[in-house]
């Protein structure tokens, strides 16, 4: 698997206009479906006299847990072509919201994938695009002597706390990029009284 990742730094907006209606789009990065289903929440509430809310989102570094919504529209004539520009960019753990207000006039099948489609694309045109890395958190557990040579390891590989607690026994949760955790690991593993537990 891929030990890196691509997603936005912030949240970023784009407006397509077309014979009247409004495709307003929204893409926010963020980490879980209960993040993004109160997001969605959200913006139904904020947006509660729009015609449609259309999405489309993408999850894990693996590419594979995504979902697509046309709220009301034909089929294919709105999901898809908001998470076509998701794919086209190889973004993940992002959601793409377009708001639609109907502006009187059918814009037919065609019109409706351009619209979604540009109004998508011009949301992500104004993000950032940041690589991430793949991380996984280990728990680690030590005496109070190993303090420091735990701690030197830490500082040499960058890591990063996520908890942390010292008393007689010390234990902290990391956060190890996937390409430095075999080589992580094993200097753990040399250092006496130190015990260490992969997160799932």
């Amino acid at each position: 698997m891929n030990d890196l990742y691509k997603t936005i730094s912030s949240n970023s907006e784009g407006l397509y206009r077309d014979r009247g209606s409004r495709f307003m789009a929204m893409a926010f990065p963020l980490e879980s479906e209960d993040e993004i289903k109160e997001k969605l929440a959200l913006l139904r509430k904020e947006y509660h006299d729009a015609r449609h809310h259309c999405f489309a989102w993408r999850l894990g570094p693996d590419l594979e847990r995504y979902r697509i919504n046309d709220d009301g529209e034909p089929s294919g004539s709105a999901g898809r072509p908001i998470f076509g520009q998701i794919q086209s960019r190889e973004l993940t753990n992002i959601l793409v919201v377009v708001i639609r207000y109907f502006g009187g006039t059918l814009l037919g099948v065609g019109g409706l994938i351009k619209a979604y489609k540009t109004s998508a694309s011009n949301a992500l045109d104004m993000a950032e695009i940041i690589e991430r890395r793949v991380e996984k958190l280990i728990n680690l557990n030590f005496s109070y002597e190993a303090m420091n040579t735990v701690m030197s390891i830490i500082k040499e590989f960058d890591l990063a706390f996520d908890q942390q607690q010292f008393n007689l026994n010390c234990s902290l949760t990391l956060r190890v990029w996937n390409r430095q955790l075999p080589l992580v690991t094993e200097r753990f593993n040399k250092v006496e009284d130190c015990k260490i537990v992969l997160k799932e």
